[in-house]
């Protein structure tokens, strides 16, 4: 991935490349017209003269400079970037990252350590066979490939519960899944949304203690049948030391933070209290997070867009600049432009920066590409023969065009010394 990217061209490089093409033609009717000129005014010596300083025109406005001014700074930024534990598959979102002035954040495995763990089960009051509905519930969340059905299943494995046989499954974008067991019963695991979709009855205690415990930012899912919600699940998911300390930083420098999740509002709510992001929205569907991005461009925003799941590959792929959590799903990090391996969300701030870096890097570079040919060529023309009689001896200009390259690189590999 790397090595694609070092390789790749960054949008300012097919504007150089335009430039380059107009230069080299240009140069050579420089060269053209100093020869005549000099052939014209010479005197005696007309021809040595008009020969040398064409040929020092050619020779010192060789176009190398500008072509090794961005390729090297993206190369060293990459190379930098990998680092600091940040894999940039190209060289736009490179170029792009520090324009960014809208940043939206998955909670689960982005903000969050992604290792959710069953706190609590509660049961309706005076439900029987409970043991056999335990049984129906893992056979359920076994066949989810959902993180909240992985550590649904690793708690009633370490409750010793059989798994039951179950006659279909069938999962249910945004809200949870269905399935049904070999007696031709119907059974649900989701969201409260699912549940009110399926007219499916909740005890109004177990509504109340639902509620309590997504104040306590608890994801609570539930497990119904066709008539009455059988149980609530609460789940646990820390958030990550770092997450706070990286949205801090990241509202200091001016961009906007926001936090979309299909969780319940209220464990929404509690999640971002506790990171300092007062822009977040709960029970959001894929297709909306990819909508709320396009709002965010619509209003003129570069908005970067930063998570980890299947569900968020079609914001990643609608994002100005995408990144992807190193521990996520592998269609996340094959959309994302940028991958962070340690999935810690300060080296968020670091890519940012690293961007703002190398841009100014390659800035640099062209300018004094630039000014290099604009004070050099009419020097090797012989502007100032007519004031103090020096021409430009052809070597020297050798030099110089090879010096300008060399300055361009040794810029460029100034930023391999910057602390991100």
């Amino acid at each position: 991935m790397v090595q694609q990217a070092q390789g790749s061209k960054a949008p300012v490089q097919k504007l150089v490349d335009k430039i380059a093409g107009i230069f080299v033609p240009v140069v050579l009717g420089i060269s053209i017209v100093t020869f005549i000129v000099w052939m014209s005014v010479g005197g005696d010596n007309a021809f040595s003269q008009a020969l040398l300083t064409s040929v020092a025109v050619l020779v010192i406005a060789c176009p190398c400079a500008l072509g090794l001014a961005t390729p090297t700074a993206i190369m060293v930024g990459i190379g930098k970037g990998a680092e600091n534990n940040i894999l940039i598959k190209d060289a736009e979102s490179l170029e792009l990252g520090y324009k960014v002035n809208a940043i939206i954040l998955d909670k689960t495995g982005t903000i969050t350590e992604g290792k959710p763990l069953v706190t609590d089960i509660i049961w309706k009051n005076n439900l029987e066979n409970q043991n056999e509905y335990k049984q129906i519930l893992l056979a359920i969340e076994a066949q989810s490939e959902h993180p909240l059905a992985e550590a649904v299943v690793n708690h009633l494995k370490d409750e010793k519960v059989e798994q039951a046989e179950i006659a279909s499954f069938e999962s249910i974008t945004g809200k949870g899944v269905k399935a049904q067991s070999e007696n031709g019963s119907k059974y649900y695991v989701g969201n409260h949304k699912l549940m009110v979709e399926k007219n499916i009855e909740i005890e109004s205690s177990l509504m109340q203690t639902a509620e309590s415990l997504e104040e306590q930012a608890k994801t609570v899912i539930f497990f119904g049948n066709e008539k009455q919600v059988l149980a609530i699940l609460a789940i646990a998911d820390k958030i990550k030391e770092t997450s706070e300390k990286a949205i801090v930083t990241l509202q200091e420098r001016g961009i906007e933070v926001y936090m979309l999740t299909g969780d319940n509002n209220k464990t929404a709510s509690a999640v971002a209290k506790q990171v300092g992001i007062t822009n977040y929205q709960g029970e959001v569907m894929p297709s909306d997070k990819a909508a709320f991005v396009e709002k965010l461009q619509a209003d003129g925003k570069i908005v970067a867009m930063v998570g980890d799941g299947i569900n968020d590959s079609q914001a990643l792929a609608q994002a100005n600049v995408s990144i992807a959590m190193g521990k996520g799903s592998d269609i996340a990090m094959d959309v994302a432009k940028m991958t962070l391996i340690t999935s810690d969300l300060r080296s968020i701030p670091k890519a940012l920066e690293l961007s703002k870096r190398t841009v100014l890097g390659i800035r640099q570079n062209l300018f004094w590409a630039f000014i290099y040919n604009l004070i050099g060529i009419p020097i090797a023309a012989g502007v100032l023969y007519p004031v103090n009689g020096f021409l430009l001896d052809p070597m020297i200009a050798g030099m110089a065009m090879a010096f300008s390259s060399v300055s361009v690189v040794l810029n460029s590999l100034r930023l391999k010394g910057v602390k991100l």
